[in-house]
Parts: C-alpha cells; structure tokens; sequence
C-alpha cells in the first residue's frame, strides 16, 4: 500500500497509560489493580433486565437525547438527593459514556485561543478535547499528600481569556473530595467571571467516612453556568456498557446536544431501559458509598504492614500509595518492573501532569473481589 503522510492534530498524544498498564498486566499475567474497573459482576437483577428488553424487541434507536423514561428518573433521583430541578425533556441529555459527554461539553464552549483551567493530576481524556477545539490548557497543581485547591492560586491564573475550568469530584486520581467551602469559593469566582464549569462528578455516589457529595448541583448560582457529568457504569459496576449522562441549563445543554447528535446519536437502548426501572430503587444507589468504604479499608488494612505510605483517600475506588521507602526509580519505570517481576499492576501518577512528577506515588484500584485484593496485598507487603 502506497504510503502517505499525515500532520497529528494531537502529536503529543500516545497510548493512554491505561491501555499501557493493562496491555502490560496481560502480557505478564499480572494482578490488574491499573484501570479503574470491577472484576466482580453487576447485580444479575440489572443484567435480567437488559435481557428482557431486549427479548421485548426494544433494539432501535431512542431520541438522541436519551429515552425519556430514564430522564425523568435522572431528574428524580437528583431531586431526592440534592434539591436540584433538571428539567428531564430540555437539561438532561444520556451520552455513550461520560467520555462522550466531556467530550460534548467542551467542544460546545471552547473555541480557537480560549484558555481551559485544570486541576493536575488531571484525567487523561481532558486535554486531547481541549486542544481539538484550539483551546490552551492551563495547568493548576495540586499538592501532595492531600491535593486540596488553592483557590488563591488559582485565581491567578484567571485573565480575559479564560473560558472554563473543569472540576472532578470525587477525584481521579487521588481520591480527594472537594468540600462545600471549595464550592463556595468556586461560586465567587464564576460570578466575578464569566467563566463555564465543567464538573466530572463520575464518582459521586462512591465517597466515605459519612461525607456528603458537595455537587455542582447543591450550588443554584454555580450550577447556571455547568455542565455535570456523571456515569452510571461507575455507579452500577458497568464501565464496558459505556452510558453515562449530562446535567446542564437548556442554554448549555442546547449547544451540548448539537454536538452529541453527531458524535454517537443515541445511545444502547436495552441498556436504558434496564437502568430506568432499576433505579426505581434508591436504594441500589445510596449504599455504594458504604459498599466501596468496605474494600477501601479490607484493602488499607491489608497492606498496613508493607513498606507502602497510605495517602488519604475520601472518595472514588482508587488508592494512593507511596513508595518513596522502597524505591528511588521514577513512578512509571517502578510500576512497570512490579508488574513485570511482581505481577501486580498499578497506575503511576506522572502521565497525570502536564510536564510529568517526581512524586513517587502508584494508582490501585480496589473496585475488586477480596480475594483479588488478598493477593495483590500479599505480594505488595513483600516489596
């Protein structure tokens, strides 16, 4: 075949670290506690479900928008949870995961020489978006060991020509949670600006210690300029079902929904369905926090006696391990030889910066069965 060339529009973009640590645990037959996804099965009762409509012949496309029965029970359970009216028919709209739904809502307000503010470590999928739309990241860290905001800092970074900022709470990577006095010094700061919000709020049911979710939503005055992701792959344990959601007022969501027409149309039908009435109950939803709480701290405890430090971890299904006493290798060269001579795959923290880290900290997940977790502590605790 003839050979041709081609100018990346993303020629600083690899393999995902994710693909990479994954692909590396299966060649190696590693532990896989890298990408952030259960080994355990979802509830049979939401798998019979699917099953029935698709059996009910339900297979062709719904509205672009999302099926409307799942809207209003969106809708619903935003309402029982945090006192926020969406509208399900105008500012709810059901994406083909939440990547699709970053990706939608960036792409309806960043333009050519808009500046982005992210808060890094930052989840991979931002920045490639960011740039598509000719928009320039700008990079605000946050410090280890609590990567809490320093909103003078960022305040900083603030000019003409800042268009949004994109939050993510619970926090992926570091588990933090951002408190209702973040959400308050985030409202100052929309209102002195005219700045959009994007909120990453995947992991919103998966947070501990009796904490409550200080959403986008609790905030009227915040909430009127975002755009607020969620996933219910995360929430059900099926991130391979890939449908996730966006909350936003009919002006945003408008802009959001010419783009998501073209992007995926619409999204798996069955799926939609068997989520609809599954969460017709609640409580499948409010004991996640509890459910996840359980293996985070089967899984602390069961590494207390390795050489590992425990960084806090207040939320999502990842935890922050230091292993500044076992190694001075860089963080990705160490997570790359446990995997290889060790056999259990973590995430190192560096592909989360812009211009890397030195910090010598790994990514594992615990989304995993408490044998998986017996395992990998076993092999850790000897490191």
């Amino acid at each position: 075949m003839k050979s041709i060339s081609l100018d990346s529009k993303l020629p600083t973009i690899g393999k995902s670290i994710f693909t990479v640590m994954s692909n590396l645990a299966k060649t190696h037959g590693a532990i896989n506690l890298s990408q952030g996804f259960p080994d355990f099965q979802c509830d049979p009762a939401l798998t019979e479900l699917v099953g029935k409509y698709i059996r009910k012949g339900m297979n062709q496309y719904v509205q672009s928008n999302g099926l409307p029965v799942l809207r209003e029970r969106i809708s619903v359970m935003v309402k029982e949870l945090y006192g926020a009216d969406y509208d399900p028919e105008s500012e709810i709209t059901i994406t083909s995961g939440a990547t699709e739904a970053l990706f939608c809502a960036i792409s309806a307000v960043v333009r050519e020489g808009d500046e982005v503010i992210l808060l890094e470590p930052v989840y991979d999928s931002y920045v490639p978006v960011i740039e598509l739309n000719g928009g320039r990241p700008v990079f605000v860290t946050l410090e280890a060991p609590d990567f809490k905001v320093n909103w003078e800092n960022l305040k900083k970074h603030i000019n003409s020509r800042t268009r949004l900022i994109m939050i993510n709470t619970p926090h992926n990577p570091t588990g933090t949670v951002l408190s209702g006095e973040d959400m308050l010094e985030l409202q100052k700061i929309v209102r002195s600006n005219k700045i959009f919000i994007i909120s990453d709020e995947v992991y919103e049911h998966i947070i501990f210690d009796r904490q409550a979710h200080q959403g986008v939503v609790r905030y009227p005055e915040l909430a009127a300029q975002s755009f607020i992701i969620s996933s219910f792959g995360k929430t059900f344990h099926t991130t391979g079902w890939k449908v996730g959601y966006c909350l936003a007022p009919e002006v945003l969501s408008r802009e959001f929904r010419k783009i998501h027409q073209f992007v995926t149309f619409s999204t798996s039908t069955p799926f939609q369905y068997a989520f609809a009435e599954y969460m017709q109950d609640s409580s499948r939803i409010t004991g996640l926090g509890t459910f996840y709480q359980e293996r985070r701290d089967y899984f602390r405890k069961a590494i207390k006696g390795s050489r590992f430090g425990i960084l806090p971890c207040n939320g999502t299904y990842f935890q922050l391990l230091d292993y500044s006493m076992i190694s001075e290798e860089n963080d990705l060269e160490f997570a790359k030889r446990i995997t290889s001579e060790h056999k259990v795959a973590s995430i190192p923290l560096s592909p989360f910066y812009h211009n890397g880290s030195k910090e010598r900290i790994l990514r594992f997940c615990f989304a995993k069965e408490h044998g998986t977790l017996d395992k990998a502590a076993g092999i850790l605790n000897k490191l």
